[in-house]
C-alpha cells in the first residue's frame, strides 16, 4: 500500500454487531515494542468499542501477572462462561483486566498447562500445516502451545451463541500467529488480521548483508531460513500472513520485506503510534525537561567531575537505546559520527560539551564498583554540604536579627565548624581521582568483544580531559531501582536534548516517537519505518524536529559525516533555539496520537468484515 494511499484513509466506524479480539504474546506479558504499541492504543480503542465488546489475549506467566493481572470476580459474560468451560477441560485460563488506562478485559493462557499434548500439537502443525518445530526450544514450545488453547477458545466460541455476529481476531506477530491456520482449516467464523511487526527473517538477513534492500527480490527464503536456523519461525509467519483474511505490517519498508521473504504483499499499513500525554500549557514541557536535567546532572557530577569538571550550564545530553544490533540499530554509525562530530567541535573552539549515552542491554556482572563508589562519595559530599548549608543558615539569622546598630554582612567562613570542615576536605579528598572516567558503567561479561567499546578504544574517544564529546555506556535498562539514575526511561528521555537513531534496519522505531512524545528532537534515517513516514506524510519535518538521514545506495562514510554535520549544526544552536524546536516537537506529536493513527485500524475491521 503506498504512502499516498495511506494518507487517504479515513476515520472509520465501529463495524456493526461486531467484538474485536486482540491476541499478543505481549499482552500482560513485557518483552519488546509490541508491548507498548498494544497497551498505548487500549484506551483508543476502547473510546471506539467499549469495555464489553473487545477483549485482550495473552499468555499466563505469573511473575508478569502478579503486576499486571487483575482476576475477574463475575465470570457471567460470554467471554467468561467460555473460560469457564475451557477450564473444566484442564485448561489453565485466567480471565480479568489488565492494570493499564482503561482495565481492558484479557483472557491469559498458561502454556505450560498444554506441555502434556505437546507431541500431538506439533504432530498436526506438520501434518496439517507443514510447520517444522523441533524439540527443546523453550520459546516455540511455549508459543505452540499458547496458540493451540487460543484456536481451542475461538472454537468454543464459535460453537456458542455469541451475541456478536462479526467476530474479528487480530493476530499480532508470530508468536500470536500459530492459531490462525487452524481457525481457517476449521473453517471457523472469525474474521483474521494479522500484522507483522518485523519479519525475523529480515532481521538477521539485514544484520549480515549491507546490501539487504537491494538483494531482497533475490533471496530464497527457505534456504536463507535454514542457514540462520529459524525456518520454524519463516514457517509460522508465512503461514500467518497466507492464513488472514486481511495482511497487515507496520510501515512501507517492511511491506516490502513481506513481499518478499513471505510471499504476500500486505492489504494495509498501520503505522504505530502513542498515547501523546499532552502539556496543558507549553511552558510546562520547558520546566519538566529543566527538573529532570537537573537529576542527570547529579549523575554526571558523580561520574565525571571526580578527575574534571565542565559546565553543566554548557552541556547537551545526547542519547541512543534499543536492542544491541551494532548495525541494525546504526550504533557504528553514530560512533563514528561522534568521533568527528569531537574532532569538528575541538578544532572549531565550541565551550560546549555534549555527553553521549549509550542505553542498550548487554550481558554484565555488576555494576562497576569503581562507578558505584564515585556516586556514593559525591553522595556523602552532598550531605556535608547541606550540614553546613543548615548550620550556617541558623547561625546567619542569628547574627542578623542579634546585631544593633551599623549592620554589616558577617564573614560566614567563620560560621562552619572546624569539624565540618575537615568532614568536606576529607570526603573531596577521598572522591577526587587522576583517572580518567569509565566509558561504561557496567563490568561486561564479555568486554573484549563488545563492538561499542572496540570502537571507543580504537577512536580514543575514552573521555579525556580535552574531549568535547563524553561517552557514557550503560548497558542496562534505565529504572527508577537503578542506583546511578534513579529515574526512568521515559523521564530520562525528558531530561535529554537529542535522541540519535539512524538505523539500517528498523521496520517502524518507537525510540524517536517516544522523543518527539517528550517534545525532544530526534535523527533518524529514511530505511526505518518511522523515518519512511515522516518523510512520507510530514512536510516540513526537520523544523519539527524530525531529522532524516538518508542511508540508502550510499558509502558509510559519507553518511557518517552527515550525521556528523547534523549534530555539529545541533550543538551550534543558542537556549532559545532549542526550547523552541522543543516546543514544535511536542506539537507535531499530536500526529501520533492513537486517536489519530487508530482510523488506519479502524480501516482493517472494516475491510476484513466485507471479506
Amino acid at each position: 500500500m503506498a504512502s499516498d494511499e495511506v494518507n487517504q484513509v479515513k476515520e472509520s466506524s465501529v463495524p456493526k454487531n461486531a467484538f474485536l479480539f486482540e491476541v499478543a504474546w505481549e499482552v500482560c506479558n513485557q518483552v519488546g515494542g509490541i508491548y507498548t504499541v498494544i497497551r498505548s492504543k487500549v484506551p483508543s480503542v476502547i473510546s471506539k468499542w467499549g469495555k464489553d465488546n473487545y477483549c485482550l489475549i495473552g499468555p499466563y506467566f505469573a511473575d508478569q501477572a502478579e503486576a499486571q493481572f487483575d482476576p475477574a470476580t463475575d465470570y457471567s459474560s460470554p467471554i467468561g462462561k467460555a473460560v469457564l468451560k475451557l477450564q473444566e477441560r484442564g485448561f489453565d485460563i485466567h480471565y480479568g483486566q489488565w492494570i493499564v488506562s482503561g482495565r481492558p478485559n484479557v483472557v491469559l493462557f498458561n502454556p505450560y498447562s498444554v506441555y502434556d499434548m505437546l507431541h500431538d500439537i506439533k504432530h498436526f502443525l506438520w501434518s496439517d500445516y507443514h510447520i517444522s518445530l523441533p524439540g527443546g526450544d523453550e520459546l516455540l514450545d511455549k508459543v505452540a502451545a499458547f496458540g493451540y488453547q487460543v484456536k481451542e477458545f475461538f472454537k468454543y466460541i464459535c460453537m456458542s451463541e455469541f451475541y456478536c455476529e462479526n467476530i474479528i481476531a487480530h493476530f499480532h506477530e508470530w508468536m500470536a500467529g500459530v492459531p490462525i491456520p487452524g481457525i481457517r482449516k476449521d473453517n471457523l467464523n472469525i474474521k483474521v488480521v494479522f500484522t507483522t511487526h518485523a519479519t525475523l527473517l529480515g532481521r538477521y538477513l539485514a544484520m549480515n548483508d549491507p546490501g539487504f534492500y537491494e538483494h531482497l527480490p533475490f533471496y530464497n527464503w527457505e534456504v536463507e531460513a535454514q542457514k540462520f536456523n529459524v525456518k520454524p519461525i519463516a514457517e509460522i509467519e508465512r503461514a500467518s500472513a497466507h492464513g488472514s483474511h486481511i495482511f497487515t505490517t507496520v510501515s512501507e519498508i517492511t511491506a516490502k520485506e513481506c513481499t518478499y521473504l513471505l510471499g504476500r504483499t500486505p492489504d494495509l499499513i498501520l503505522p504505530n503510534g502513542l498515547n501523546i500525554v499532552r502539556f496543558e500549557a507549553l511552558h510546562q514541557i520547558q520546566n519538566q525537561h529543566v527538573k529532570i536535567k537537573e537529576h542527570i546532572h547529579d549523575f554526571v557530577m558523580g561520574h565525571f567531575f571526580q578527575s574534571y569538571p565542565f559546565d553543566l550550564d554548557n552541556t547537551l545530553y545526547f542519547f541512543t537505546s534499543g536492542r544491541y544490533e551494532f548495525q541494525n540499530k546504526g550504533f557504528d554509525l553514530t560512533l563514528e559520527a561522534l568521533a568527528r562530530l569531537n574532532y569538528k567541535m575541538q578544532v572549531a573552539g565550541i565551550d560546549t560539551t555534549v555527553v553521549m549515552f549509550f542505553v542498550t542491554r548487554q550481558p554484565f556482572y555488576t555494576i562497576n564498583p569503581e562507578v558505584l563508589q564515585a556516586k556514593a562519595q559525591i553522595e556523602d559530599v552532598w550531605r556535608v554540604c547541606e550540614e553546613i548549608k543548615e548550620q550556617v543558615g541558623k547561625r546567619l539569622y542569628t547574627n542578623i536579627t542579634s546585631a544593633e546598630g551599623h549592620f554589616e554582612f558577617p564573614d560566614l567562613a567563620k560560621m562552619v565548624d572546624d569539624y565540618l570542615r575537615l568532614k568536606l576536605r576529607r570526603n573531596i579528598q577521598s572522591w577526587k581521582t587522576k583517572k580518567l572516567p569509565k566509558v561504561i558503567t557496567h563490568t561486561l561479561k564479555d568486554d573484549t568483544n563488545d563492538e561499542i567499546l572496540n570502537f571507543l578504544r580504537t577512536a580514543h574517544l575514552v573521555n579525556n580531559r580535552h574531549d568535547k564529546v563524553k561517552i557514557v555506556y550503560h548497558p542496562d535498562f534505565i529504572t527508577t531501582s537503578n542506583p546511578l539514575f534513579r529515574m526512568d526511561y521515559n523521564t530520562f528521555v525528558r531530561g535529554c536534548h537529542l535522541g540519535i537513531f539512524p538505523s539500517k534496519y528498523e521496520p517502524w522505531g518507537y525510540t524517536p516517537l517516544e522523543c518527539l512524545a517528550s517534545g525532544l528532537p530526534s535523527i533518524t534515517s529514511e530505511v526505518a519505518g518511522f523515518g519512511d513516514y515522516v518523510v512520507n506524510n510530514i512536510p516540513g519535518h526537520d523544523e519539527k524536529g524530525m531529522y532524516i538521514i538518508n542511508r540508502k545506495n550510499r558509502d558509510f562514510n559519507d553518511i557518517a559525516e552527515d550525521l556528523a554535520n547534523m549534530m555539529f549544526k545541533f550543538v551550534q544552536m543558542n537556549r532559545r533555539e532549542r526550547i523552541s524546536l522543543r516546543y514544535k516537537c511536542e506539537e507535531a506529536s499530536l500526529h501520533f496520537d492513537w486517536s489519530n493513527l487508530g482510523k488506519y485500524y479502524d480501516e482493517a475491521y472494516r475491510q476484513v468484515v466485507e471479506r
